[in-house]
């Protein structure tokens, strides 16, 4: 494919950026046609994501635009398309490029060029009558942009800041080709299906209140969920050499003073006066946690100090940006502080990458790993920041893992690696995360004694498995579309009689159950047994059914449907003793 890029040259494109080419030019093209529809349309800003392109635009009083606009400016689309418009490029001065802007009553580029460094060049793409400021690259002709979609609507803050207009965005997708559309809509649609929201509800596993918006009320079938991922993270944390504490909700002002954390955080955090000072809900458990290695002198021989915590945080989010469980207000972090010596920094960064990669295979997650660095906002010296970088590097290498370094995208007290998981539909999610910390020792004095007798700093390892405990539950949710391993499912085994002779065999099969330990439920309810199946599956999501009839009970036998929807008649001892084997090994 070719590509027109901002110095005019024209070029074949990379093949990892045809995508977002593609996305790009589709944002321009969608732009001319809601400008062709809404003559007094303005527009802000237009990119191209990684799941497709949006536009936020300015529409005078009275007028709007919804998901029931979108066949119209489809067609608009399609009809630019059709023209085959050139596009073409050409750069400005910046007094001249304002003038252009403000000829074109673009309000928004005006300001936004006022944003631009005094240096930058200002580079204009145009197709026919419309004009962008823009970067590039595009496509030469419109008639090269094969397949697109327009998604949703929603609105957006200019420039992201609530105090600014709410501007309508209108969002889409795009691809090279159609049937990578066709694909990808397809995964939109099973996405709607997977819904954590709907299958929470349906499988009584959350809910959620307007009188309590943002935090979350488990069920029972939840807490079952949630109790069980607990274990384990108690399980394997054991097994690895972690102790495992637990701090405060409620502390005051001064601690965060002290961690950084007010400096660069307070706009997040939640607080109340208690005896006339001012106290935070915490919004971490790290400070905590340097609590508790500073309450007692600690000798070179005690490290590493692996300590863990399913610690209970608040964060104050936006309402708009609530979702579900994916973005809370209150949620368990599963948070570990590590305190090591400098020569067993790498070893323990290496355990921490091992232990989280034996978490996700366990769920059958791929994932790939990030190297964030030194953001704007940073506290430390370069030096301190230098060696952070490095060690997480070495490690990396040790363990021959590759990853991608992101820039600038570091915790405010130093780099880390980040996990971000792919799930069953290819969406990828940020979770576990180690961070190397050589600020917060300094700020709280930390020390051990070495063995000549001289006091040391410990350096400081901050790390997440299952990250948000309640965002991992969702994304397990939607993983496995509420159908989940045997050990985690809250009803394990779903007992259906088909009819009331065969009721009380029924029952004495849910007790034998019940005493092994499985989560077993009967129905027993006056339905006709296809339509228990058909719930079971679509609400309950059992790994196993157990269909009771009369020639079960003259047999003494079950008949076992599992989510390949086959049926075998067994014997109820040999079932339990594989149900049970299948637990326990957490299979």
């Amino acid at each position: 494919m070719k590509v027109l890029y901002n110095d005019g040259h024209i070029d074949e494109c990379p093949a990892d950026e045809v995508t977002h080419v593609v996305r790009h030019s589709a944002a321009h093209i969608m732009a001319q046609a809601i400008k062709r529809l809404y003559p007094e349309a303005d527009f802000a800003y237009g990119p191209a994501t990684d799941n497709g392109f949006y536009y936020d635009i300015d529409l005078p009083e009275g007028q709007k635009i919804s998901e029931e606009d979108f066949p119209a400016i489809e067609a608009e689309m399609r009809k630019i398309v059709k023209e085959n418009l050139k596009f073409s490029v050409f750069e400005l001065p910046r007094e001249e490029a304002v003038a252009l802007m403000q000829e074109r009553g673009e309000k928004y580029k005006v300001e936004h060029i006022g944003d631009l460094p005094e240096d930058a060049r200002i580079t204009f793409y145009q197709q026919g009558e419309y004009i962008d400021m823009c970067v590039g690259p595009h496509l030469t002709y419109t008639k090269a942009l094969k397949a697109f979609k327009l998604t949703g609507v929603s609105g957006a803050y200019w420039k992201g800041d609530k105090d600014n207009k709410m501007l309508i965005r209108v969002n889409g997708t795009a691809f090279a080709t159609k049937d990578e559309l066709d694909e990808h809509l397809r995964l939109l649609e099973e996405a709607k299906k997977r819904d954590h929201r709907k299958i929470g509800r349906e499988m009584d596993i959350f809910m959620m209140r307007d009188e309590a918006p943002g935090f979350p009320f488990f069920l029972p079938n939840g807490m079952i969920l949630k109790n069980e991922l607990l274990s384990y993270w108690r399980e394997i944390h054991r097994a690895a050499g972690y102790v495992e504490i637990s701090t405060p909700m409620i502390m005051n002002k001064e601690l965060w003073k002290t961690s950084g954390h007010w400096d660069h955080y307070k706009d997040n955090m939640y607080s109340t006066i208690i005896d006339d000072e001012e106290y935070c809900i915490k919004p971490m458990n790290c400070p905590g946690g340097v609590l508790v290695y500073a309450s007692r002198p600690h000798s070179y021989r005690e490290l590493p100090i692996r300590a863990g915590e399913i610690g209970l945080v608040h964060r104050h989010e936006m309402r708009g940006a609530l979702h579900g469980l994916f973005r809370v207000r209150c949620f368990n972090q599963d948070d570990a502080h590590l305190f090591v010596r400098p020569d067993q920094l790498t070893d323990e960064i290496v355990g921490v990458v091992n232990l989280i990669d034996s978490v996700y295979e366990k769920f059958g997650f791929t994932y790939h790993l990030e190297l964030s660095t030194r953001p704007a906002d940073s506290m430390g010296s370069d030096e301190d920041w230098e060696r952070a970088e490095a060690a997480l590097r070495h490690a990396l290498e040790k363990l021959g893992k590759d990853y991608v370094v992101n820039e600038g995208d570091g915790a405010f007290y130093g780099p880390k690696i980040d996990f971000h998981l792919e799930d069953s539909l290819g969406r990828t999610w940020q979770c576990g995360t180690v961070q190397l910390d050589f600020q917060m020792p300094i700020n709280f004095d930390l020390e051990y004694t070495d063995a000549d007798g001289s006091k040391k700093r410990p350096i400081m390892l901050h790390r997440v498995c299952f990250g948000s405990i309640e965002r991992f539950i969702g994304i397990l949710i939607e993983h496995f579309a509420g159908k989940f391993p045997t050990w985690l499912a809250p009803c394990q085994v779903k007992v259906l009689p088909v009819s009331e002779k065969s009721r009380d065999y029924a029952r004495s099969v849910t007790e034998r159950l019940e005493a092994a330990g499985i989560r077993a439920v009967l129905d027993e309810r006056d339905e006709k047994i296809g339509y228990k199946i058909r719930e079971a599956r679509n609400i309950d999501r059992p790994p196993y059914m157990l269909i009771i009839g009369e020639k079960e009970v003259e047999a003494g036998t079950i008949s076992v449907r599992d989510r390949s929807n086959e049926t075998v008649s067994r014997e109820l001892d040999e079932f339990i003793a594989d149900v049970t084997a299948e637990i326990a090994d957490r299979r």
